[in-house]
């Protein structure tokens, strides 16, 4: 997969795709990952790529001619452009998944009060949020997007059937994992994780990850339920 991040600071990537699985994967050319400066791209005096809004109000709005000519000189055929920002629809497990299959990813970062509507109408294909808050810019939620698609992306992570039980993945969360030693400050891993019986395990972690999902997100548990009935 080719990703290209479209941004006005570059440098913020340059740590964390650096490392971990996402490093192990650009090593290995599973994952081309560019990261595009939109000052680039700027005809103005300093490269200013900001101004004031029409209509009046606080902050700057990024100038269209700039974050379009930056779209556009990475665009190709098969390529979809989705705009990091808090008017998005919210990012799930399903829509990551979908995503992991195409060829060529533009994930732009918006910054300030946000982007020229005009280049969102023109030149994006989607706006995603990564929740219900505001951040500083949108190169954060670019980085939760890219790490988050790039684990269903084949050959990214170690093992290919971990992701299909991440919360989420079944309409719960995870289920409690232990590892060794059997016993930590006087507690100890539960007797059916070292029986060997891995019918009464699997029964275990169904039972605890729905009363996890049930207890956190009511949500989430709502909609578990009515799939069961349907």
């Amino acid at each position: 997969m080719d990703i290209d991040i479209l941004c006005l600071f570059p440098e913020f990537f340059s740590g964390p795709l650096d490392v971990s699985m996402i490093k192990r994967a650009r090593d290995r050319g599973i994952l081309n990952i560019d990261v595009i400066d939109i000052r680039q791209f700027s005809t103005e005096r300093f490269r200013k790529v900001d101004d004031r809004p029409y209509g009046g109000g606080p902050g700057m709005v990024m100038m269209a001619d700039p974050v379009a000519s930056a779209i556009r000189s990475r665009k190709r055929a098969e390529t979809k452009t989705i705009y990091l920002s808090p008017q998005g629809a919210t990012l799930t497990a399903r829509k990551c998944r979908e995503l992991a299959h195409e060829k060529h990813l533009i994930l732009l970062s918006g910054h300030y009060e946000g982007i020229d509507q005009r280049v969102i109408d023109s030149d994006v294909d989607e706006e995603l949020s990564i929740g219900d808050y505001v951040l500083t810019n949108g190169s954060l939620a670019a980085l939760v997007l890219l790490d988050a698609v790039s684990r269903f992306v084949p050959g990214v992570l170690g093992d290919e059937t971990a992701s299909l039980y991440d919360s989420f993945e079944q309409g719960l969360l995870d289920w409690p994992h232990y590892t060794r030693p059997e016993e930590f400050e006087g507690k100890k891993v539960p007797e059916v994780l070292i029986s060997g019986d891995h019918a009464k395990i699997a029964r275990w972690r169904l039972k605890a990850a729905e009363e996890k999902t049930e207890k956190v997100r009511p949500d989430l548990w709502k909609k578990y339920q009515d799939q069961k009935l349907q």
